[in-house]
């Protein structure tokens, strides 16, 4: 798992029978060892600016897609309730 934040929506018209209708977010990863944008399918209404709980476990995400063959793999796990507060504890 690993902690972002969401800085926008992604939209596709060619996509994978299992992401029709997923609501697809783009999301920067924080002090991951990778910070290269993720495509991550969201359940929980995250919106641009949140910091969010990312889990990799493409299982998880093919579940919640209702589809084994998913190429799916980030999936949004929780919305931070104070995403300023995260970010200023982070620093220490």
């Amino acid at each position: 798992m690993i902690l972002g934040r969401v800085v926008g929506n992604a939209v596709s018209t060619v996509k994978h029978k299992s992401l029709g209708g997923a609501r697809m977010l783009l999301v920067e990863p924080i002090q991951a060892a990778s910070l290269d944008p993720v495509l991550a399918i969201d359940q929980l209404g995250a919106g641009a600016g949140d910091i969010v709980v990312l889990t990799s476990d493409g299982l998880y995400t093919r579940e919640i897609l209702k589809d084994k063959t998913s190429p799916a793999r980030w999936t949004v796990m929780c919305i931070a309730d104070d995403g300023k507060y995260v970010m200023e504890h982070l620093e220490e």
